[in-house]
């Protein structure tokens, strides 16, 4: 039976922009390569020889934020509006609560 580190290195050899860009999909007269942010995290554990062994494990996230599109010579980047506002609303809710704070500070010291 493989250890522990050699069972993380055949699961992290599959990754890498390869799991960031899709493979090339040909429909009609255009390529399109889809685009997405993957992360994931992993888990260890040890054995000894006074006990059984104990370990855990992880996961991962995949966001697709949209597409490379490539039609007669040119290519462009068509987003994921969905991902997209899914980042940007807490973004922007975030940064107007840090502006209003700043505003309100800079009164006080008047």
């Amino acid at each position: 039976m493989p250890n522990l580190t050699e069972k993380n290195t055949d699961a992290l050899s599959t990754l890498g922009v390869s799991r960031s860009f899709g493979s090339p999909i040909e429909v009609g007269d255009e390529t399109i390569v889809p685009v997405a942010a993957v992360w994931m995290g992993l888990g260890g554990g040890a054995a000894t020889e006074e006990s059984a062994g104990e370990g855990a494990g992880g996961g991962g996230v995949s966001l697709p934020f949209g597409a490379y599109v490539s039609s007669g010579g040119r290519t462009t980047f068509r987003p994921n509006t969905i991902i997209l506002m899914a980042v940007a609303v807490p973004l922007v809710c975030v940064a107007g609560k840090a502006l209003s704070r700043i505003i309100r500070a800079g009164k006080g010291r008047r």
